[in-house]
């Protein structure tokens, strides 16, 4: 068994679906109308066979409570992965993103903290 699909509620699809592929560099990899939905998934670009992010819609009301709580607790709803931490995070600025924590230093590890616009606060690694 392994993953392939793993998923993050958003507000807004077509916003998430700008944020990711344009700001952040994400590539998309399905997008099929699902109802009043659609079923958009990601891949890295370095990766596109790779695992998916399902940009999920949080229209559930546990959906929209379980988002707020996370963040306004300050917890991350996903990790991503960075070969170059510092690089990415004055790439990000540059582009905009709004950090709550800037790279900061914890054991092997080197993580920084940023609002996806979407609902949601996004923790970038480098291991």
């Amino acid at each position: 068994m392994k993953i392939i699909v793993t998923s993050i509620f958003v507000q807004d699809q077509d916003k998430a679906l700008k944020f990711y592929t344009e700001t952040l560099g994400f590539v998309k990899k399905h997008d099929v109308p699902v109802g009043e939905f659609r079923w958009i998934t990601l891949v890295s670009p370095n990766e596109p066979e790779g695992i998916e992010l399902l940009l999920e819609p949080n229209n559930h009301p546990a959906a929209k409570e379980y988002q707020k709580k996370i963040f306004d607790g300050g917890y991350p709803a996903t990790m991503f992965g960075v070969a170059d931490i510092h690089k990415e995070y004055q790439r990000l600025l540059e582009n905009g993103v709004n950090f709550t924590t800037e790279p900061t230093k914890m054991d092997k590890l080197t993580l920084a903290v940023f609002d996806d616009t979407c609902g949601n606060l996004i923790q970038i690694v480098q291991q």
